[in-house]
């Protein structure tokens, strides 16, 4: 039997969706994602903040005025409000017993927790509250009624001039819908077994309590949402989608981004109708040898041309002019393995969130019946900080509904260490096969970049996997996410986990640890 949502939770959830909704102007499966996500970020945001659109909460008053508003009207018991003391994150509740006015301290401890003394803890006044409307637990009384704030009052606390509060986004993208939602604490009532909170606030170093009001937020700090690259530009549509970019509209600057066998990389700017895009260009060299290069090249940006996912580098077009160029989406911060080589003090939670992110572009893969085949720590691209996409669909094939599997028709050059047992002996490729690669990528990520089976040769590889031995945990690895990789790691591919099944377990493992 399912616990019953208490109604923190439901308010909670129509204030997330309403804020993504409004703050990015998103809707359907971009919306998805981005909940998906960026909850954790999300539910700090809105659990830390709405209380200062509520009646209940009066902002920055003295003591001697909330009692005339307490007083005034009627005057029920339980009646109350929470005023801020000061800008520490000191509150006071304020409550009217018999006629009386008692005022409760709420204090804020080292650790971010909000309680009267010797009482309960909490992460937030929206639990706090909630808390106490069922039961008294040490008030003289539960919480009946909110005191509405005096006409033209808004709640807003007292906050110091410096504090990221002040642009927050939140108050004009969900001021109106807090308005106007009837799912507050029903006060007073007995509260059921089994309903509360299912997610609390602990992290009290939240890097994404506010959003600037113009989005123009450092890229450590900044959602995916916040960049330009989570939408298709061709969302908006004004700009007309089409398979081919003028040259005249893109302009290369100078430096390499990265080369090949098929030539470099450069970044651009691609001049749309509304806006300027940067652009990664792939660039394919003259040669008297390269048809087989640019018929490689061609078939990537036909599957790129199908795929549109914010975890997923999209094509933007090719452009045919002095060379072959595919223009695509820029992720500045390039392959995620050597990121996390020069960034040794990136967290577990930030790698956590970067290769969930990996596997909801994998599991739109799976679900579009497309096969990467080079999936690699090496072909994951970083935005930001905290937003990956996937790259390199130059092996990529999309298979037959009824068929699953790609079979090649002979050895190519191969990365051999990151492809399941099936692709070696068989030739044989499918998304699990791309899950026994999701597992290597893991351990990249979780290993700081490190190569895997490192000195070893591809035959030692498959020698080692025949005789069911797997590569040791990367140093500081959670356990639940070892776990998950071995299960990737499964030798038959009907026994492995697709994607359906590996992207909710990083979910909730990300959540509970970003809680």
């Amino acid at each position: 039997m399912q616990p019953k949502v208490g109604p923190f939770e439901d308010l909670k959830e129509r204030l997330i969706r309403e804020y993504v909704k409004q703050t990015w102007n998103l809707q359907g499966a971009a919306l998805e994602q981005a909940i998906i996500s960026q909850r954790p970020q999300l539910e700090k945001l809105i659990a830390t903040t709405a209380h200062e659109q509520m009646p209940w909460f009066h902002g920055s008053i003295a003591r001697e005025d909330s009692e005339p508003r307490l007083q005034g009207g009627a005057r029920t018991n339980g009646k109350f409000l929470i005023r801020q003391r000061d800008t520490s994150g000191s509150y006071a509740l304020c409550l009217l017993h018999e006629g009386q006015v008692m005022h409760y301290r709420i204090d804020k401890d080292s650790g971010g927790k909000l309680s009267i003394p010797d009482g309960k803890k909490f992460d937030t006044l929206w639990q706090l509250v909630e808390h106490y409307s069922y039961k008294p637990d040490g008030l003289l009384r539960v919480l009946t009624e909110p005191c509405p704030r005096p006409d033209g009052e808004t709640g807003r606390p007292l906050l110091p001039p410096d504090h990221p509060g002040l642009a927050s986004a939140f108050h004009n993208a969900a001021g109106g819908l807090l308005s106007k939602l009837k799912t507050v604490p029903i006060l007073g009532r007995k509260k059921s077994q089994g309903s509360g909170s299912r997610h609390n606030t602990t992290d009290n170093l939240n890097t994404y309590e506010t959003r600037a009001a113009n989005n123009q937020i450092d890229s450590k700090e900044a959602m995916p949402m916040d960049t330009q690259e989570y939408l298709s530009p061709y969302a908006d549509p004004d700009e007309l989608r089409s398979p081919t970019v003028d040259r005249s509209h893109l302009y290369l600057e100078d430096g390499e981004l990265g080369s090949g066998n098929f030539g470099t990389v450069m970044k651009g700017i691609y001049k749309m109708r509304k806006i300027e895009k940067p652009v990664a260009v792939k660039i394919l060299k003259n040669d008297d040898n390269n048809l087989a290069v640019r018929e490689e090249m061609l078939r990537e940006a036909n599957v790129m041309q199908q795929l549109d996912n914010p975890y997923i580098v999209r094509m933007i077009g090719t452009c045919e002019a002095e060379n072959l160029m595919l223009v695509m989406e820029l992720a500045e911060l390039g392959p995620l393995h050597k990121f996390l080589q020069r960034n040794k003090q990136t967290t577990i939670k930030n790698i956590t969130e970067l290769v969930h992110q990996v596997s909801m572009g994998m599991k739109y893969l799976e679900e579009h019946n497309f096969v990467h085949r080079d999936l690699a720590a090496r072909n994951v691209l970083l935005v930001t900080q905290h937003y990956a996409k996937i790259s390199d669909f130059g092996l990529s094939k999309a298979v037959a509904e009824e068929q699953n599997y790609y079979k090649a028709k002979g050895h190519g050059k191969w990365p051999v260490k990151w492809y399941a047992p099936e692709c070696i002996n068989y030739f044989k490729f499918s998304s699990k096969s791309d899950v026994w690669s999701f597992g290597v990528l893991m351990w990249e990520a979780f290993s700081y970049g490190q190569k895997p089976y490192k000195g070893m040769k591809g035959n030692d590889v498959m020698q080692m996997i025949e005789s069911g031995l797997r590569m040791e945990a990367p140093q500081h690895c959670p356990p639940e996410m070892f776990d998950l990789m071995r299960a990737c790691w499964t030798y038959k591919a009907d026994e492995r986990p697709g994607f359906t099944t590996v992207e909710p377990r990083l979910r909730e493992y990300y959540y509970d640890i970003a809680q």
